[in-house]
């Protein structure tokens, strides 16, 4: 957005509110994400509120009230939702605390937290239903691989593909692909990391969860175990991958039978598509910070696809080009 149209939605935000009698005064602007959503606390009477402004996205913002009703019956902590106007993309939201997971577990606070974490994971799949999410099927997540050849590789490396590369880099992203859409399917909230959950009473509030979907039961875990900005080691990994398989047993939620390759397959998916994310976000919506965390994603990646015999030639494709910071 241009200043001036962030000058305008502001405006007309606060005149939104005042038109409710909420004194818009102590607006206070909170991190930005990588979309154009912005996010602000408003303190009021008897404690502070967020307000959500989150321009041409009539659609996002209904999926966020349908996603947040189904997540408030499966019993999981999120915000109510005060006022809304979906058309106009402005909502008021319960505020549940400023502190993330990221920053307590950075922090050193990680056991607790985590057992809430997957726990809440597990009751949001245990309650999954056929309808009413759309499906995260084959075309999208194929749609998302292929971000990462034309903004990572070709726009953010500078790099000419030939069609020995792209017939290498379609057999092998294919793999990957048909092993997410046979594994057993689940709500996926699609950014269950450590910046989407909340230090709060109780543990842990869950935002930014509009993009859910119907999906690979192991995508929410592979998401939270391997973060963009926390790396667990590769001890801690395995330790809360056994624990998440027990409660999801006895929850009744079906995982792979080898969970492990489930979640490497399933995390080489997912990191390939965010480093396409993020060098579209840098190159297109010059937000260049995201790329930052590249070399982690990298390193994923050489954990998820090494072990793997079927992806060997995905590996070295991705193994022969460039480290990040050598972009052209």
């Amino acid at each position: 957005m241009t200043q001036q149209t962030v000058d305008h939605r502001q405006a007309a935000m606060q005149a939104w509110l005042e038109a409710s009698s909420i004194d818009s005064t102590g607006l206070l602007p909170l991190a930005a994400d990588a979309s154009s959503r912005r996010y602000f606390r408003l303190p009021v009477a008897d404690g502070s509120r967020v307000v959500m402004d989150a321009p041409d996205q009539t659609e996002a913002c209904r999926a966020f009230l349908q996603v947040r009703d189904l997540m408030a019956a499966a019993g999981l902590h999120v915000p109510r939702v005060e006022m809304a106007d979906p058309q106009r993309g402005f909502m008021v939201l319960e505020d549940l605390g400023s502190q993330s997971y990221l920053a307590a577990f950075q922090d050193g606070q990680v056991d607790p937290l985590m057992e809430d974490a997957l726990s809440t994971l597990v009751r949001w799949q245990a309650a999954t239903r056929a309808d009413p999410l759309p499906r995260y099927d084959h075309r999208r997540l194929r749609r998302e691989l292929d971000l990462f050849p034309q903004w990572y590789v070709q726009r953010h490396l500078g790099l000419e593909l030939n069609a020995e590369w792209w017939a290498r880099w379609h057999a092998g992203s294919q793999r990957l692909v048909e092993a997410a859409t046979r594994q057993p399917q689940a709500w996926v909230h699609r950014d269950f990391m450590a910046r989407n959950l909340l230090v709060s009473a109780p543990n842990p509030g869950v935002i930014d969860f509009q993009d859910a979907m119907l999906g690979p039961v192991t995508y929410d875990l592979v998401s939270l175990l391997r973060d963009a900005f926390f790396e667990f080691s590769p001890d801690q990994e395995r330790y809360w991958i056994g624990r998440y398989a027990a409660l999801a047993r006895t929850a009744g939620v079906a995982i792979p039978d080898d969970l492990p390759m489930a979640l490497d397959w399933m995390g080489a998916q997912r990191h390939l598509k965010v480093l396409g994310v993020f060098a579209r976000l840098h190159h297109r919506d010059d937000k260049p910070r995201y790329l930052t965390d590249a070399s982690r994603f990298v390193a994923y990646l050489d954990r998820e696809l090494s072990p793997h015999a079927a992806l060997a030639d995905l590996h070295d494709l991705i193994r022969s080009l460039p480290a990040p910071g050598e972009s052209s």
